[in-house]
């Protein structure tokens, strides 16, 4: 499988050689550096050519590199049912960047790109229908950020006095960032029953 994996990343380097930045096969599975510039073309190739065949967009989805001049990988996976194989594709993008949709190539991009946008705030080009998808139409900031705090910026509840949902800075009391994270199986300070067969078994 390795073998196939690395003739096909050879077969897209001979054929697109100023689109790929690096290829490397881990684990069984290809992973293709891509430029920027030139994923749609290279997708285009890919879907397009008898010998990847690579017909099925399974997922785009982003990364999160805060330390990263550029921090923000988008990441493709594609199938091709009729190979048998699977390739993921890599695009760096800084804050600013636009990177350009597939959409028109693959329908399937056009939600996942909605929701890259959405999480991470990465800008699709060209993009049918860019909003948000997951989150609410105001909602600030990008959840999958690495940067954005675990408990967001506000939350939303329901206000019987207005008769409707508001939304008011997050406030956690204290008692409740206090975890206690030990099971109450382990907290028990009297034997359980049972325990004395599991610990019979255990010598």
């Amino acid at each position: 499988m390795d073998d196939k994996l690395s003739a096909l990343a050879q077969h897209l380097k001979a054929a697109l050689p100023e689109a790929v930045r690096a290829d490397q096969v881990v684990n069984g599975e290809l992973t293709v550096a891509i430029e920027p510039g030139e994923i749609v073309r290279v997708l285009k190739f890919l879907r397009d050519d008898q010998t990847c065949d690579f017909k099925i967009l399974v997922d785009i989805c982003g990364v999160d590199w805060p330390q990263r001049e550029k921090r923000f990988n988008v990441v493709y996976h594609l199938l091709s049912i009729t190979k048998n194989q699977r390739i993921r594709l890599k695009v760096e993008a800084g804050e600013g960047d636009a990177i350009a949709s597939c959409a028109a190539l693959y329908p399937a991009a056009n939600w996942f790109e909605r929701e890259t946008f959405d999480m991470y705030g990465i800008v699709f080009a060209d993009h049918p229908d860019l909003r948000r998808i997951l989150t609410d139409y105001g909602f600030s900031g990008y959840p999958l950020r690495k940067d954005f705090p675990l408990t967001g910026y506000v939350e939303v509840r329901y206000d019987d006095e207005l008769k409707r949902v508001v939304y008011q800075p997050v406030q956690l009391v204290q008692e409740f960032r206090d975890f206690d994270f030990m099971s109450p199986w382990e907290g028990a300070r009297h034997v359980l029953p049972g325990d004395e067969k599991a610990k019979g078994e255990a010598k």
